[in-house]
């Protein structure tokens, strides 16, 4: 007998996205959207984050509304606002207050460990119904995701908005060749990364013969090292160029002070405590010139990583997520999140190789030493792997030239 109403009519579901877009937002929103709507929920958008349930609120309706989940970043805007920051004790009342005014039900928030532990403990102290999703272009979330590297089970991590940063990373490092090869420089280009390397290891796809990650820090004799391997490296080229990837977040021993830090663009720090990173290419450039007399120039991608249309891989691993989002409301198992427990190809991306975490436990996770060779300074073919399952090599762009010499005349 045909049911009469949708389990979920009269309900109401809101969306949040917190902390730096990525390229699979919008889509995570619009999968989402579209599943719980089918459910039967009025879907709500809360708009840049936590701050949008702060005040009067700042909510949409996203009900037989259309919404593009090719573009990227988020419609809904974001924020790094935290409802547990020290300044403002009566936040948390604000965002209970919001939600009982504006009658949501359920709120599922898209974010990293800081959007979706805030989440959590909402959840832990005030019963409020939430569910997590993933987000993060640096992939640095525990999702336990298995990748099966020839009988070896390495654990990975795969987020939405990873594999089209990956994919952004190696189409822009595979263009910096033509200059880099034209003034025979070497080129080091940083990558964002706070803590973890994942990201940067996609420049490897793209040419990058060195790679710098946070994980490994750069004392002073790994950075003699360094120099000797980009040397090496360098004049064994045909074309005497190279291109070299660092994190944002690694550590660099600084001569001066004796010390391996982070180079930090500035002193500020967001409402969950992180200093904005930036600027470690350019000492990273000054050094090689000085201390090898080749000539070496910086490179920030920055932004560029993380920005434009969502990519099909990602497109796909949020509609899987999405399905298994539907589980959890269907099941009222609040207060976890979705994750890909086995690393799929594209076509193997189904919902039965979903499932789903605590999101108190939600932890960092980085860069397996499996991946990286530290006396190399580079990824290795397990790694290689891994980003196959998402990125296809690209076409790397050369121009074969053997010119011959021509000699003076006596």
């Amino acid at each position: 007998m045909a049911l009469t109403k949708r389990p979920y009519d009269g309900k109401t579901l809101a969306i949040l996205t917190g902390g730096g877009d990525t390229s699979a937002l919008n889509a995570s929103i619009e999968a989402i959207k579209s599943r719980s709507s089918a459910l039967g929920f009025q879907v709500y958008g809360i708009r840049r984050g936590w701050k949008g349930l702060l005040g009067d609120g700042d909510v949409v309706n996203l009900t037989n509304q259309p919404y593009d989940g090719v573009y990227g970043g988020t419609a809904l805007r974001s924020s790094r606002t935290n409802p547990f920051s020290g300044s403002d004790t009566s936040r948390v009342q604000q965002i209970i207050d919001n939600l009982k005014r504006y009658k949501i039900d359920v709120l599922v928030t898209l974010g990293g460990d800081d959007t979706n532990g805030a989440a959590k403990q909402l959840y832990e102290l005030e019963g409020i119904p939430v569910i997590g999703f993933p987000k993060t272009i640096d992939n640095d979330l525990r999702t336990k995701t298995i990748h099966n590297y020839n009988g070896e089970m390495i654990e990975a991590v795969m987020c939405p908005g990873f594999p089209s940063a990956a994919k952004g990373v190696t189409e822009l490092v595979t263009r910096l060749a033509t200059t880099a090869e034209s003034h025979s420089r070497i080129m080091v280009i940083e990558v964002m990364g706070r803590d973890a390397g994942w990201l940067t290891g996609a420049a490897l796809m793209g040419g990058a013969e060195i790679c710098l990650i946070p994980e490994i820090p750069i004392t002073k004799e790994r950075k003699e090292a360094l120099f000797e391997k980009i040397k090496e490296v360098y004049h064994k080229s045909k074309k005497q160029y190279l291109l070299l990837a660092v994190s944002e977040g690694v550590r660099w021993y600084d001569d001066k002070t004796g010390k391996t830090e982070v180079v930090y663009a500035s002193s500020e720090v967001d409402e969950f405590g992180h200093p904005r990173f930036g600027g470690i290419s350019g000492v990273v450039a000054s050094e090689i010139s000085h201390k090898t007399g080749l000539d070496a120039r910086a490179q920030n991608l920055g932004y560029l990583a993380r920005s434009g249309d969502c990519r099909n891989y990602d497109r796909r691993l949020v509609s899987v997520l999405a399905d298994k989002v539907v589980d959890l409301l269907i099941r009222e198992d609040y207060g976890r999140m979705p994750v890909l427990s086995k690393l799929s190809t594209y076509q193997e991306l189904e919902v039965y190789n979903t499932d789903t975490i605590d999101m108190g436990k939600i932890e960092n996770k980085p860069l397996p030493e499996e991946y990286y060779i530290s006396e190399e300074f580079q990824f290795n073919e397990r790694y290689i792997d891994f980003l196959s399952y998402f990125i296809d090599k690209p076409k790397q762009i050369r121009f074969d030239y053997n010119f011959p010499k021509v000699k003076p005349f006596k």
